[in-house]
């Protein structure tokens, strides 16, 4: 699929794009804390759109294992102004949350996408995002933040996570959410071993035959730690490797919270698939 369709958004896939994490949150595995104010959030968000950014993800409650559960107007005061001030930018904002009350309050205020962990499982999400003309992300996730990584469990990790996004894609459709408006996400680290995620991203052109694009989040990842040695705040290159790696298996979006780096791999990236596709 060459166009996604994000609110009034038209977003070419032609080449990859790059999301841009911006956490409004004190407690976020890689950042928890330096952005938990609106402002410093706003400048945040605008400067990873300067660096590259397609669109701008931003979340006020943590996914990292074992996370607290945030109240509902407590994410929404939040997200909400940062979303509403970055609309006001003409960015394309991206609303990363679980709960459908939320997803409300930040379509209200102008998001033109919904990145949802739970693939609008929530009571409410799905009826939420179909009332809406915002594209939508639909990650697997096995079990809670608060217990995903504890014992996770596969009979085959490939086809598991295959069966559950093709279900969540139909139930979108049968809702009347359009495929031009679907984005899917294996959720690397979500309740996967270091094996079950290699063997995910061994496979993600299984994913990508589909024609719905697919979005990779593995920025700083503890499964990037475990192969490397390296702690959360060192983890940038192996970031960028393993989004490349992704992307060679057919992903055409990477989150990420070192856009700049993404962006520059990227632009080589892209000059060599170029020019092969001249010879």
């Amino acid at each position: 699929m060459s166009v996604l369709h994000a609110g009034s958004h038209r977003l070419s896939l032609a080449s990859p794009l790059i999301m841009g994490i911006v956490n409004v949150t004190p407690d976020s595995f890689s950042d928890g804390g330096r952005l938990a104010n609106a402002r410093a959030a706003i400048e945040h968000a605008l400067k990873l759109q300067e660096e590259g950014a397609a669109i701008l993800d931003v979340g006020g409650e943590s996914t990292r294992p074992g996370a607290a559960i945030v109240a509902v107007d407590e994410e929404i005061r939040r997200v909400l102004p940062v979303i509403e001030a970055l609309v006001d930018q003409g960015c394309v904002v991206s609303i990363d949350t679980k709960k459908p009350e939320v997803m409300r309050a930040a379509l209200d205020a102008g998001a033109a996408m919904i990145n949802d962990v739970m693939a609008l499982r929530a009571p409410g999400a799905l009826a939420a995002a179909a009332a809406s003309d915002a594209a939508v992300c639909l990650m697997h996730m096995q079990g809670k933040p608060q217990n995903m990584q504890q014992a996770p469990c596969y009979s085959n990790v490939v086809e598991d996570v295959k069966q559950f996004l093709q279900g969540r894609m139909q139930a979108c459709e049968a809702m009347g959410i359009a495929r031009e408006r679907l984005v899917i996400d294996p959720g690397f680290g979500f309740g996967k071993t270091l094996a079950h995620n290699l063997a995910l991203l061994n496979h993600l052109t299984e994913l990508a035959e589909w024609g719905i694009p697919v979005l990779v989040g593995l920025s700083r990842k503890a499964m990037l730690g475990a192969l490397t040695g390296r702690d959360v705040h060192a983890r940038e290159f192996a970031s960028v490797a393993a989004h490349l790696a992704a992307i060679s298996r057919g992903a055409r979006l990477v989150r990420a919270h070192n856009v700049s780096a993404m962006h520059d791999a990227l632009a080589i990236w892209n000059a060599v698939e170029e020019q092969q596709d001249g010879t």
